[in-house]
């Protein structure tokens, strides 16, 4: 659940310490299946980007159908957030990053697969581990 009293041991100072944290385990949590990769990429982008994307391209084509439902998708997603950010005493602008960091979190699950698939999944502190079905 959530709390105040968690910590994190290891510094996350970057993106790139984030990225790889997240790349390593990814694909593991989907089983190293393909099609449930396949499903996440296109239902993250479906929930995640869509609203955004549907925002911009309204406002550059005019329609505004399309920008006011992209933008009513983004406000739902903002306040069904929103409580998370104000527990953890962020800035309520945050909010609205959603879909930036549901992107990012997409590309870093798409890595972890592409990392499998070359040999390099799973890795820690430099050494890389095989998959446990392979052996």
């Amino acid at each position: 659940g959530l709390s105040t009293l968690t910590r994190s041991l290891r510094p996350y100072n970057s993106l790139a310490t984030i990225w790889d944290t997240i790349a390593r385990t990814a694909y593991t949590q989907l089983n190293y299946s393909p099609l449930l990769l396949l499903g996440t990429l296109v239902g993250m982008s479906l929930i995640y980007l869509v609203p955004p994307v549907g925002v911009i391209l309204g406002v550059v084509w005019r329609n505004w159908a399309i920008a006011f439902t992209g933008l009513c998708g983004w406000l739902l997603m903002t306040l069904a957030y929103y409580p998370t950010i104000r527990f953890y005493k962020c800035s309520f602008w945050l909010a609205f990053s959603l879909p930036a960091i549901a992107f990012l979190y997409t590309l870093m699950t798409l890595d972890s697969a592409l990392r499998h698939w070359q040999g390099r999944g799973g890795s820690w502190k430099g050494r890389v581990y095989p998959n446990p079905d392979n052996l």
